[in-house]
């Protein structure tokens, strides 16, 4: 089954959220990938819920906060 462009989003930020945080693979998100998540977050709005879409601006709030490009 092929997932719904909330479902991508999500992914897409837990993700580079794990990367972010796996430094000892020194494996960190790049600008592209960042950028590419924030594209999956606005794709994912217009067929959002009220609920999915609370959850797509904590998405966003992660990737500002948490996500620091090394």
């Amino acid at each position: 089954m092929e997932k719904n462009l909330f479902e991508q989003a999500r992914d897409m930020v837990a993700n580079l959220t794990n990367m972010n945080q796996n430094e000892q693979g020194g494996n960190f998100p790049n600008a592209s990938d960042k950028e590419a998540a924030r594209k999956a977050i606005k794709a994912a709005y217009q067929d959002a819920t009220p609920e999915q879409k609370q959850q797509l601006e904590q998405f966003e709030q992660q990737l500002d906060e948490k996500i620091d490009l090394h």
